[in-house]
Protein backbone atom coordinates (compact mmCIF):
# COMPACT_ATOMS: atom_id res chain seq x y z
CA UNK A 1 0.00 0.00 0.00
CA UNK A 2 1.12 3.66 -1.19
CA UNK A 3 1.18 5.71 2.14
CA UNK A 4 1.77 9.41 2.58
CA UNK A 5 2.21 11.85 5.66
CA UNK A 6 1.06 15.54 5.50
CA UNK A 7 1.32 17.39 8.45
CA UNK A 8 -1.36 20.65 7.60
CA UNK A 9 -2.56 23.69 9.41
CA UNK A 10 -2.30 25.68 11.97
CA UNK A 11 -2.85 22.56 14.72
CA UNK A 12 -0.50 20.30 12.63
CA UNK A 13 -2.79 17.36 11.89
CA UNK A 14 -1.65 14.14 10.12
CA UNK A 15 -3.55 14.29 6.62
CA UNK A 16 -2.58 10.73 5.42
CA UNK A 17 -3.07 9.59 1.76
CA UNK A 18 -3.22 6.03 1.04
CA UNK A 19 -3.21 4.57 -2.04
CA UNK A 20 -3.45 0.88 -4.19
CA UNK A 21 -0.62 -0.05 -5.78
CA UNK A 22 -2.01 -2.08 -8.11
CA UNK A 23 -5.15 0.22 -9.03
CA UNK A 24 -4.14 3.51 -8.18
CA UNK A 25 -6.88 4.49 -6.30
CA UNK A 26 -6.49 6.48 -3.04
CA UNK A 27 -8.58 7.51 -0.13
CA UNK A 28 -7.68 10.77 1.92
CA UNK A 29 -7.88 10.65 6.10
CA UNK A 30 -8.61 13.49 8.09
CA UNK A 31 -8.07 16.73 5.08
CA UNK A 32 -7.53 19.12 7.80
CA UNK A 33 -5.71 21.62 5.54
CA UNK A 34 -3.27 22.92 2.46
CA UNK A 35 -5.43 21.60 -0.20
CA UNK A 36 -2.04 22.00 -3.13
CA UNK A 37 -0.20 19.50 -0.76
CA UNK A 38 -2.83 16.58 -0.72
CA UNK A 39 -2.63 16.89 -4.56
CA UNK A 40 0.54 17.13 -4.95
CA UNK A 41 0.81 13.89 -3.24
CA UNK A 42 -1.67 12.32 -5.20
CA UNK A 43 -0.29 13.33 -8.39
CA UNK A 44 3.27 12.08 -7.04
CA UNK A 45 1.98 8.78 -7.23
CA UNK A 46 -0.84 9.29 -10.20
CA UNK A 47 -3.57 8.05 -7.63
CA UNK A 48 -7.73 8.45 -8.27
CA UNK A 49 -9.03 9.62 -5.06
CA UNK A 50 -11.94 7.30 -4.28
CA UNK A 51 -12.82 8.41 -1.12
CA UNK A 52 -12.59 11.22 1.63
CA UNK A 53 -13.23 10.39 5.31
CA UNK A 54 -12.27 11.74 8.54
CA UNK A 55 -11.37 10.00 11.62
CA UNK A 56 -13.92 12.99 13.48
CA UNK A 57 -15.50 16.72 12.29
CA UNK A 58 -13.55 18.62 14.45
CA UNK A 59 -12.16 21.80 12.42
CA UNK A 60 -8.37 21.41 12.13
CA UNK A 61 -8.83 18.05 10.53
CA UNK A 62 -11.18 18.49 7.36
CA UNK A 63 -10.60 22.40 7.11
CA UNK A 64 -9.67 20.45 3.33
CA UNK A 65 -12.30 18.03 3.08
CA UNK A 66 -15.22 20.46 1.17
CA UNK A 67 -12.08 21.85 -1.16
CA UNK A 68 -11.16 18.38 -2.05
CA UNK A 69 -14.60 17.04 -2.71
CA UNK A 70 -15.15 20.38 -5.03
CA UNK A 71 -12.15 19.63 -6.96
CA UNK A 72 -11.99 15.73 -7.14
CA UNK A 73 -15.84 14.55 -7.28
CA UNK A 74 -14.72 11.78 -4.25
CA UNK A 75 -17.10 10.62 -1.73
CA UNK A 76 -17.31 12.20 1.60
CA UNK A 77 -17.97 9.99 4.59
CA UNK A 78 -17.85 10.26 7.92
CA UNK A 79 -19.73 8.60 11.10
CA UNK A 80 -23.28 9.25 11.86
CA UNK A 81 -22.70 10.09 15.43
CA UNK A 82 -20.39 13.26 14.15
CA UNK A 83 -23.39 14.85 12.51
CA UNK A 84 -23.87 17.60 15.58
CA UNK A 85 -20.02 18.44 15.12
CA UNK A 86 -20.44 19.04 11.85
CA UNK A 87 -23.27 21.72 12.23
CA UNK A 88 -20.72 23.67 14.62
CA UNK A 89 -17.63 23.23 12.23
CA UNK A 90 -17.98 26.74 10.97
CA UNK A 91 -18.43 28.44 14.25
CA UNK A 92 -15.66 26.40 15.85
CA UNK A 93 -13.30 27.64 13.47
CA UNK A 94 -14.29 31.17 13.55
CA UNK A 95 -13.47 31.01 17.78
CA UNK A 96 -10.24 28.90 16.89
CA UNK A 97 -8.71 30.34 14.26
CA UNK A 98 -10.72 34.15 13.42
CA UNK A 99 -12.11 32.76 10.03
CA UNK A 100 -15.27 31.52 8.20
CA UNK A 101 -14.00 28.43 6.43
CA UNK A 102 -17.14 28.50 4.12
CA UNK A 103 -19.97 25.41 3.88
CA UNK A 104 -18.75 21.75 5.44
CA UNK A 105 -18.44 19.44 2.80
CA UNK A 106 -21.77 17.24 1.57
CA UNK A 107 -22.04 13.97 2.97
CA UNK A 108 -22.42 11.09 0.95
CA UNK A 109 -21.96 8.06 3.10
CA UNK A 110 -21.74 6.55 6.39
CA UNK A 111 -19.13 5.19 8.49
CA UNK A 112 -20.54 1.89 10.56
CA UNK A 113 -18.21 -0.08 12.67
CA UNK A 114 -16.53 -2.81 10.69
CA UNK A 115 -17.74 -1.37 7.69
CA UNK A 116 -14.76 -2.15 5.18
CA UNK A 117 -13.97 0.98 3.11
CA UNK A 118 -12.08 -0.47 0.01
CA UNK A 119 -10.02 1.10 -2.61
CA UNK A 120 -8.50 -0.46 -5.05
CA UNK A 121 -7.55 -3.98 -3.78
CA UNK A 122 -6.92 -2.44 -0.28
CA UNK A 123 -9.20 -2.12 2.43
CA UNK A 124 -9.88 -0.74 5.59
CA UNK A 125 -12.00 -1.69 8.66
CA UNK A 126 -13.86 0.93 10.24
CA UNK A 127 -13.72 0.98 13.98
CA UNK A 128 -15.47 3.07 16.33
CA UNK A 129 -13.66 4.63 19.32
CA UNK A 130 -15.84 7.66 20.67
CA UNK A 131 -14.85 9.76 23.81
CA UNK A 132 -12.87 12.29 21.93
CA UNK A 133 -15.95 13.23 19.95
CA UNK A 134 -19.51 11.03 20.11
CA UNK A 135 -18.49 9.40 16.71
CA UNK A 136 -14.58 9.03 16.63
CA UNK A 137 -13.49 6.37 14.59
CA UNK A 138 -10.11 4.38 13.76
CA UNK A 139 -8.95 2.86 10.68
CA UNK A 140 -7.40 -0.18 10.49
CA UNK A 141 -5.27 -1.65 7.42
CA UNK A 142 -4.91 -5.25 8.58
CA UNK A 143 -2.64 -6.15 5.66
CA UNK A 144 0.13 -3.92 6.62
CA UNK A 145 -1.08 -3.53 10.08
CA UNK A 146 -1.37 0.13 10.73
CA UNK A 147 -4.16 1.89 12.32
CA UNK A 148 -4.84 5.49 12.12
CA UNK A 149 -5.97 6.46 15.44
CA UNK A 150 -7.64 10.23 14.61
CA UNK A 151 -6.96 11.93 18.11
CA UNK A 152 -8.31 9.15 20.06
CA UNK A 153 -4.42 7.73 20.66
CA UNK A 154 -1.24 9.47 20.22
CA UNK A 155 1.78 8.35 21.30
CA UNK A 156 1.91 8.32 24.80
CA UNK A 157 -1.54 10.73 25.25
CA UNK A 158 -4.68 10.12 24.79
CA UNK A 159 -7.28 13.19 22.80
CA UNK A 160 -9.06 15.81 24.94
CA UNK A 161 -12.16 15.25 26.47
CA UNK A 162 -13.25 18.62 27.36
CA UNK A 163 -14.67 19.21 24.06
CA UNK A 164 -18.27 19.21 23.16
CA UNK A 165 -19.43 15.11 22.83
CA UNK A 166 -16.12 14.26 25.05
CA UNK A 167 -16.26 11.49 27.67
CA UNK A 168 -12.58 10.23 29.23
CA UNK A 169 -14.39 6.71 30.39
CA UNK A 170 -15.68 6.40 27.05
CA UNK A 171 -12.39 7.04 25.32
CA UNK A 172 -10.35 4.95 27.35
CA UNK A 173 -12.95 2.44 27.44
CA UNK A 174 -12.71 2.54 23.05
CA UNK A 175 -9.17 1.95 22.98
CA UNK A 176 -8.71 -0.50 25.45
CA UNK A 177 -11.50 -2.64 23.28
CA UNK A 178 -11.11 -1.31 19.69
CA UNK A 179 -7.05 -0.37 19.68
CA UNK A 180 -5.73 -2.47 22.22
CA UNK A 181 -6.81 -5.82 20.73
CA UNK A 182 -4.72 -5.46 17.96
CA UNK A 183 -2.06 -7.02 17.51
CA UNK A 184 1.64 -5.76 19.55
CA UNK A 185 3.72 -4.51 16.53
CA UNK A 186 0.25 -1.97 14.69
CA UNK A 187 1.52 1.11 14.12
CA UNK A 188 -0.48 3.97 15.75
CA UNK A 189 -0.46 6.83 12.98
CA UNK A 190 -2.29 9.10 15.11
CA UNK A 191 -3.83 12.51 14.29
CA UNK A 192 -1.24 14.74 15.44
CA UNK A 193 2.69 13.76 16.84
CA UNK A 194 4.59 10.61 15.73
CA UNK A 195 3.51 7.06 15.37
CA UNK A 196 3.68 4.56 18.07
CA UNK A 197 2.53 1.27 17.94
CA UNK A 198 -0.01 -0.89 19.83
CA UNK A 199 2.14 -2.92 22.17
CA UNK A 200 4.31 0.51 23.40
CA UNK A 201 0.76 2.16 24.08
CA UNK A 202 -0.41 -0.70 25.93
CA UNK A 203 2.95 -0.83 28.23
CA UNK A 204 3.78 2.47 28.69
CA UNK A 205 0.96 5.16 27.67
CA UNK A 206 0.76 6.58 31.15
CA UNK A 207 -3.55 7.32 30.70
CA UNK A 208 -4.14 3.45 29.77
CA UNK A 209 -1.56 1.67 32.88
CA UNK A 210 -2.92 -1.79 33.74
CA UNK A 211 -4.26 -2.33 30.30
CA UNK A 212 -2.96 -6.39 30.12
Amino acid sequence: MILETMVVGALQVNCYALGCEQTRQAVVIDPGDDLPAIQAALRKHDLTLARIIVTHTHFDHMLAARLLQDATGAPFALHPAELSLLGLMRRMTLAWMAFDPGEPPRIDGDLAPGQPVNFGAETLEVRWTPGHSPGSVTFVHHASRRAFTGDALFAGSIGRTDLPGGDLALLLSSIRAEIFTLPDDTVVLPGHGTTSTVGAERRGNPFLANSG
